[in-house]
């Protein structure tokens, strides 16, 4: 396969290296904005590096994998189905639900294949809560409460591209939520802290957040998330069923330390980012990217699989600014 990089930053440039290294990938063309950029990641993968993303689409590929900035992904969708491409698409779709919708709208219109970047579907634990929870193993589940903490902010530059802390960070745990349990959510409550760092107050966004969310089933769901959490980074999900409870994400590197005199240390080596932490989700979903472009398995998150967990991170947003709860049925979804 010829596979088509649109992007080489922080995680395109770590696609590269997933991709380069796929045995089912026999060449890899790469671009970016600054070119410098692309030509040191063709450099470190044997990549070939072109100028523009209609350079790749013009080279024959048999896919695109789409991990440029936020503000593109809508047009690089479109422009992938409109070729005929198959497009693997960093979440989000866009930095609004009108975007999101209208890029949808394109790609189906054109029959094209898209898949989003989830990649916590593909990670061990959460997979295993996945078959617990289905299997009726917790009984009748009551409780989830889902963690998403950030070591450091992120440059300032950034936030006005993020989209927000809930459409940023929370929409993974949302789609977890959803992807665990089975069920749908109905209404949030949802509120925001900008206590810290003034370029958050600055941009409008929050740099601390909780939701209170309540499924189809009655089920309580309790989801936080902070950009400054200095003891490293933390990504769990509680389970809590009649039966039993399990947890997702604690092991000997999850930065949270016992305050009881028997209980377990800080930990030696924390989990410093998202990268080094769900490193195998990545190249797993890649993987299932290529497989799916060959015809060899279904599409494991399509975009109307994410525009569900977009429209709870919609929700959210609402509610911390008109501080009320909202029904999902407030929220568009076509």
């Amino acid at each position: 396969m010829r596979i088509g990089l649109l992007g080489t930053g922080r995680i395109g440039s770590f696609h590269a290296g997933v991709l380069a290294r796929h045995p089912a990938v026999e060449a890899l063309v790469v671009a970016d904005p600054d070119p410098a950029r692309a030509a040191g990641v063709a450099r470190r993968t044997g990549a070939r590096a072109v100028a523009t993303a209609t350079d790749v689409l013009d080279a024959g590929v048999d896919a695109v994998v789409i991990a440029s900035a936020t503000s593109a992904h809508a047009e690089l969708i479109g422009r992938a189905a409109r070729a005929g491409v198959p497009a693997f698409c960093e979440k989000p779709v866009a930095l609004d639900l009108a975007g999101t919708l209208g890029a949808l709208r394109e790609a189906e219109h054109a029959h094209g294949v898209l898949q989003l970047g989830f990649m916590r579907r593909f990670d061990a634990g959460y997979a295993a809560a996945r078959a617990a929870v289905r299997g009726g193993a917790l009984g009748r589940l009551h409780t989830v409460r889902t963690v998403t903490s950030d070591p450091a902010p992120p440059p300032a530059a950034y936030l006005p591209l993020s989209g927000g802390l809930f459409r940023d960070c929370l929409v993974h745990d949302f789609d977890m939520v959803r992807w665990v349990t089975g069920r749908e959510v109905t209404r949030v409550y949802a509120t925001g802290s900008d206590a810290g760092p003034a370029m958050f107050r600055a941009t409008g966004d929050v740099d601390t957040a909780a939701a209170l969310l309540t499924l189809d089933d009655g089920t309580l769901v309790t989801a936080t998330a902070t950009r400054c959490n200095g003891a490293g980074y933390d990504v769990r999900m509680e389970l809590a069923g009649e039966r039993d409870q399990i947890a997702v994400g604690l092991d000997d590197r999850t930065p949270l330390t016992s305050a009881e005199p028997q209980g377990p240390a800080a930990p030696a080596k924390p989990w410093p980012g998202f990268l080094e932490r769900f490193a195998a989700a990545y190249e797993a979903e890649l993987d299932a990217f290529v497989r799916l472009v060959r015809g060899e398995a279904a599409n494991p998150c399509d975009g109307r699989e994410a525009l569900h967990a977009l429209r709870v991170a919609e929700a959210c947003e609402v509610s911390r600014r008109e501080r009320r709860p909202v029904e999902l049925t407030e929220i568009p979804s076509a």
